[in-house]
């Protein structure tokens, strides 16, 4: 299947299930078959890399330099400032560090990792900085609730948010009661972390055995219940390349409206608005 993608609200497009890095690059004894899962999920046309300068301290994004070298230009490549480091001048400073730490010259998408001490409009201006300067194509947020949002897009420069990375899958659907359609509705894409709950998920009888019925693995039953959201983006995590293989087979999974039903049986919709949940 052709990698379905994505449109930011500048006009592209981006791939809809990437490759996730959070806790990838910690344990040196297993770097060459990380940066071979890596390698293979780009072969796949998952081109959309997240990283992050807490993974490890920088460890992930050391790790994803040695991945994509040579290959830069076909990644859409996204990481975060932490809070702490998300001030005017901190901002560009801790840039500067990742883009060092990946072998770069720029990042696609730069996120705001969670809220912190520093004012949004703080983070935004020196965001929309780092864009004059051709550090950064795009920013966004990642773990903002819907009230975050609407105060974000209240501030100078805040109409340019390009993405807002979340916690959803199957067991956290919180988001669908306000912040989902809320960002569909203004177009910006909602990025999904650990859309299969870190595995969690794969521990599930009844999901492994609906997936079982539609010849499917729960991983990719899991993965094309992300997928099949307007506006979504999954990053799962996966340090294998047979896992990442698997993982893209969720492009193939046909959702019908009884598969959806059954979902939600064994993963009920909110029923009424709930904070936003974290990892």
């Amino acid at each position: 299947m052709p990698m379905k993608t994505v449109r930011l609200p500048g006009g592209e497009d981006v791939p809809t299930l990437g490759l996730g890095t959070w806790m990838m690059g910690d344990d040196p004894g297993r770097r060459a078959e990380e940066i071979a899962a890596l390698r293979r999920g780009l072969d796949l046309g998952m081109t959309l890399i997240d990283t992050a300068e807490m993974y490890g301290e920088g460890a992930s994004e050391r790790l994803v330099g040695e991945a994509i070298a040579g290959r830069r230009d076909e990644i859409f490549l996204v990481s975060k400032v932490y809070p702490h480091n998300a001030s005017r001048e901190g901002t560009v400073a801790a840039c500067e560090r990742s883009l060092k730490r990946l072998g770069t010259d720029r990042l696609d998408l730069y996120l705001l990792h969670w809220r912190g001490k520093y004012p949004l409009a703080e983070t935004v201006a020196a965001f929309e900085g780092l864009k004059s300067a051709g550090k950064i194509r795009h920013w966004g947020v990642s773990n903002l609730d819907a009230d975050d949002m609407e105060e974000l897009l209240a501030v100078p420069g805040g109409e340019a948010v390009a993405a807002n990375q979340v916690l959803y899958n199957l067991s956290r659907r919180g988001i669908e009661w306000d912040l989902l359609p809320a960002m569909q509705r203004r177009g910006v894409p909602v990025m999904a972390y650990s859309p299969v709950e870190q595995a969690r998920l794969l521990n599930n009888r009844q999901l492994l055995a609906l997936a079982a019925d539609h010849g499917v693995s729960g991983a990719q039953l899991a993965l094309a219940f992300v997928l099949d959201r307007d506006g979504v983006i999954a990053i799962p995590k996966s340090g294998r390349a047979a896992h990442v293989e698997d993982n893209a087979g969720a492009l193939d999974v046909v959702m019908t409206d009884e598969l959806r039903g059954a979902l939600d049986g064994l993963f009920p919709p909110p029923r009424r608005a709930t904070s936003l949940e974290m990892i």
